[in-house]
């Protein structure tokens, strides 16, 4: 089921663009315009999402090192198959928020406000972002901005039950979103309109809620198979 993981978040972090565009589109124009005229945005760029990933691939080894910890538990309880379906119902409901069809996952926002406003003070110290550290530095920061889309899938990584795991999860899901972060800051004008059309976030969300239902099925049929006592024992 990990494998399956890994490409699942991938490609969430791919179909992403809808939301991206929302949560961070603001904050990467901002950050472009603070580039210096006579340097290229492109460095400046690769360094914000690198500091980023090095935050999902931090957080995902922390929860993923929980779910470790409950693992311990495997043998009474099939720990893991249960939070793989919780991750994939999780998957099933970011597919209808990115369609537009149900925006429950934003609620889950609420959860990291306070550790946002631990941390949100020390952004300010890196701007204007005119230095390409400046840039990593703030990315980095900016990788724990209060997101219901990261939560979503830093649940895959707590099922993951393995620290290790959990960061090439969330690393996964970083490089899938890395495409989407460049293009809306390189070419924030001519590709806003594209991804915030109906059709491709309907889209995009189909695919996603695709990925969640196969997980449910999969735990399902390893239930079906080999009942709630083998279930344990069976690799996930």
């Amino acid at each position: 089921m990990v494998e399956f993981s890994f490409v699942a978040v991938f490609l969430v972090g791919l179909l992403s663009g809808v939301h991206c565009l929302g949560m961070c589109g603001s904050i990467v124009g901002i950050f472009t315009t603070q580039v210096p005229k006579d340097h290229a945005r492109w460095p400046f760029h690769l360094a914000y999402s690198g500091g980023r990933l090095l935050s999902y691939a931090l957080a995902g080894a922390l929860v993923g090192a929980v779910g470790q910890a409950g693992l311990l538990m495997r043998d009474a309880v099939p720990v893991q198959h249960l939070m793989f379906a919780l991750s994939s119902l999780m998957l099933v409901l970011l597919g209808l928020y990115l369609a537009g069809v149900w925006g429950a996952v934003r609620r889950i926002e609420q959860l990291g406000g306070g550790l946002w406003k631990r941390l949100q003070p020390f952004t300010t110290k890196l701007l204007p972002v005119n230095t390409v550290p400046r840039a990593l530095g703030l990315g980095a920061l900016w990788g724990w901005l209060p997101c219901g889309l990261v939560y979503s899938v830093l649940i895959t990584a707590l099922a993951s039950g393995s620290a290790t795991q959990g960061a090439f999860i969330m690393l996964a899901f970083g490089l899938g979103t890395l495409p989407n972060l460049l293009a809306i800051g390189l070419f924030w004008e001519s590709i806003k309109g594209w991804v915030q059309s109906p059709r491709v976030r309907l889209a995009a969300g189909l695919l996603v809620m695709l990925f969640g239902v196969y997980g449910l099925y999969k735990v399902g049929y390893t239930f079906a198979v080999h009942g709630w006592t083998g279930a344990c024992h069976v690799a996930a």
